[in-house]
């Protein structure tokens, strides 16, 4: 039996911010389970590695506030660990009046939240900057980069077990229970008594959160994203990053163009239900966690919208159907063909659903009086992971 202070499940981009935070402002003995034997294997590592400066969020919100500060931070760490950035910008296209109204709203977001914009009425203004994509009128935000985001969760678990982390990789939690101080988990290799516990765990936050009678109202619903990459050859299709305008009543933004930190053209994702939590090919399934899924309430009430089951209609073609997949594309790229497009990874998203049929769109952390669940860290998870990991390990501090 292995003994510390803190357990952390969880080896992605926050439960190693919580870690590399714990060890830095405390002398608690700080451990990381993690589950594979790489790390950065699921959504820390199978996202755009985008940073998203913060003009998309509401004003006063945390994810608001952690965006800002975490797109600034997030630069200055990857300068000091040399871990690679690019600042290229994004721009924000709208192709309607109504989608265009929707980026005076996002202006006015921009500007409370202190995020840098600037506004383009016409086609010729949009193609000064990025001379393939169309539309009416766009909102462009020069503070938004690319991050390689497997290198920073590397760049974290150095610098934590610098300060003194032990960082377990093939330790999968298979059981959490209370013990008469703190928690017992037991895991793939072995089992671990602990005074605190932070459960980072992702995908599987939930699971582990039921088993101590954390979050019962909520369930992960996992949401595959899909990626293509432009060919080569045909990269000059973006420059910088093209995102479509966002729709404020869904969580997802849609297929977009990101220039990634090596310089490759990647376009997507979609959001399509995935048939496990980790079913990152459109032919895999995992029957017991499927019928997790369809059984929920909540994900029933979710469907129950025509708005959204469109949506999952939709999502589910691009999915299956290339067609669909390009036709979407070429909403903010005319110019782009089927051939143009290889597919690439794909991400699965951690979605939290609420018992009433609800996306929760904001972090959410459940405290008790030794512990602190992550059950959601959903987009701009990475963005944000260094305040929200700072503010994890400030109230996991506080505990002990």
């Amino acid at each position: 039996m292995m003994r510390h202070d803190v357990a952390v499940v969880g080896g992605g981009c926050v439960g190693l911010s919580v870690a590399k935070h714990l060890a830095e402002s405390t002398d608690l003995d700080v451990a990381v389970l993690e589950k594979e034997h790489h790390l950065a294997s699921h959504q820390s590592g199978r996202n755009s590695g985008v940073l998203h400066p913060g003009f998309n969020y509401e004003p006063g919100s945390t994810k608001a506030r952690f965006a800002a500060e975490g797109t600034a931070r997030m630069k200055e760490y990857c300068a000091e660990h040399d871990v690679s950035c690019e600042e290229w910008g994004v721009l924000v296209v709208a192709k309607s009046d109504s989608e265009e109204r929707r980026l005076h709203e996002l202006a006015d977001q921009a500007e409370s939240n202190g995020v840098a914009y600037e506004l383009f009425d016409s086609p010729a203004a949009i193609r000064e900057h990025e001379p393939y994509a169309e539309g009416q009128a766009a909102l462009y935000a020069p503070e938004a980069a690319s991050v390689d985001s497997e290198q920073y969760v590397y760049a974290l678990a150095k610098e934590a077990r610098k300060l003194g982390v032990t960082v377990y990789t093939g330790y999968e939690v298979e059981s959490i229970e209370h013990a008469t101080e703190g928690y017992r988990l037991d895991t793939s290799n072995g089992r671990f008594d602990v005074s605190l516990l932070v459960n980072a765990a992702g995908l599987h936050a939930d699971t582990l959160a039921h088993q101590v009678g954390v979050g019962e109202g909520y369930q992960v619903v996992p949401f595959r994203g899909e990626y293509y990459e432009v060919r080569p050859e045909r990269a000059e299709l973006c420059e910088t990053m093209i995102y479509p305008t966002p729709d404020p009543e869904l969580p997802f933004l849609g297929v977009h163009y990101t220039r990634r930190a090596d310089g490759k053209v990647i376009v997507g994702p979609n959001a399509v239900l995935a048939f496990g939590r980790e079913a990152y090919e459109n032919t895999d399934l995992n029957p017991g966690e499927l019928f997790e899924t369809l059984t929920f309430g909540g994900f029933r009430r979710l469907l129950a919208s025509k708005k959204m089951l469109g949506v999952a209609w939709d999502e589910l073609n691009k999915s299956y159907r290339k067609a669909m997949f390009v036709a979407a594309a070429q909403r903010l790229v005319p110019d782009v063909r089927a051939d143009d497009l290889h597919k690439s990874y794909a991400g699965i998203r951690a979605q939290l659903v609420s018992e009433e049929g609800e996306l929760v769109k904001d972090p959410l952390f459940v405290e008790r009086d030794d512990a602190v669940h992550v059950l959601n860290a959903v987009s701009p998870g990475l963005t944000c992971s260094l305040p929200f990991g700072e503010h994890i390990a400030e109230t996991i501090a506080a505990k002990r």
